[in-house]
């Protein structure tokens, strides 16, 4: 019986290709882009994908069963017609909350304390030559903490703010009924409630540019803004002017509106601190994240069920 085939467009971690092999035959393409899809992979039975899913390519394939993202957003693919064909959809949620979390709070000590400053100081020689690095004018003692996002990550970001002795309140689409944090019902109100606010919801339209002109005014002079969600929920023309006129003191950012295009206005200031994306890039996280959608593809295959399996895509598979 041969074996079923899945399609690997563009770039994927090493470690899915490895895998792939136990149970698959992999086909691979150039880049997730229809035109390179040729008469011999009718029979394309799975895909495995990391970044977007053009909807061309899915529909390039009438025997496809499921999508295997690499990621826990998965707005690159238009799960809705994967739906709407019992096209089951999987990401990789859970094995890389930790990670994530952790680089919430290195870049949010490093906004408020400077420290890639200060280390640059320290790398120039300035330090023998100009004396110690400049006070930094914030601190994360006191801060009263935001968080737009209470998910998994967003929860394991609050466990180790506790642990810094600070105070958490949160806004979501609706009340978490399991959690004591203060809740407040739109963002403008969390935001005039905090003085730092962390990002942490993934791409949809209701949080497109959430993070607005009247957003950043709310949070005020000696306001911080964390972003390790995604770019598009943050305006970015608004941010810079807000930071550019000392209307929020500074800003942490991974993530970016145009990957991996970084406006200049942004890289030109000096109360940020940018990162390439790097949240969940570890070898360690990114290798287990690589496991789960081989073995979401394993799952589905073999017992009819992926692992991990978004919402909007609950199936089962069907006897073939």
């Amino acid at each position: 019986m041969s074996r079923p085939r899945i399609l690997v467009p563009g770039k994927i971690n090493p470690r899915v290709l490895e895998r792939l092999p136990e149970m698959f035959e992999t086909v691979r393409i150039e880049r997730a882009d229809a035109a390179l899809v040729t008469a011999d992979m009718a029979d394309i039975a799975g895909i495995a994908v990391s970044g977007r899913l053009p909807i061309a390519l899915m529909e390039a394939f009438p025997k496809l069963e499921i999508v295997a993202n690499f990621g826990v957003g998965y707005d690159g693919v238009d799960v809705g017609r994967a739906a709407a064909r019992g096209i089951v959809v999987t990401n990789t949620p859970e094995v890389l909350n930790e990670e994530v979390a952790d680089t919430a709070i290195g870049l949010l000590i490093n906004t408020v304390r400077q420290l890639p400053q200060a280390e640059e100081w320290l790398r120039q020689g300035r330090w023998a030559r100009d004396g110690n690095f400049p006070l930094s004018p914030l601190s994360l003692r006191g801060r009263k903490i935001g968080l737009y996002g209470l998910g998994r990550i967003g929860l394991a970001i609050a466990r180790r703010l506790e642990a810094f002795g600070l105070s958490i309140a949160y806004h979501t689409r609706t009340r978490r009924e399991d959690i004591a944090f203060p809740y407040y019902p739109s963002l403008v109100s969390l935001a005039g409630a905090v003085d730092t606010l962390i990002v942490i919801v993934p791409a949809t339209p209701s949080t497109a540019k959430a993070i607005n002109a009247e957003v950043l005014s709310a949070l005020g002079p000696n306001g911080v803004l964390i972003n390790v969600g995604r770019g598009s929920t943050i305006d970015e023309a608004a941010l810079v002017a807000a930071l550019q006129t000392g209307t929020i003191a500074g800003a942490g950012l991974d993530v970016f509106e145009n990957e991996p295009h970084v406006p200049e206005a942004l890289l030109a200031l000096p109360n940020v601190s940018l990162l390439p994306h790097v949240a969940s890039a570890s070898v360690v996280t990114r290798g287990a994240m690589a496991d789960l959608v081989v073995d979401n593809l394993k799952a589905w295959f073999s017992n009819g069920r992926a692992l991990t399996p978004i919402a909007e895509t609950p199936f089962e598979r069907k006897v073939q």
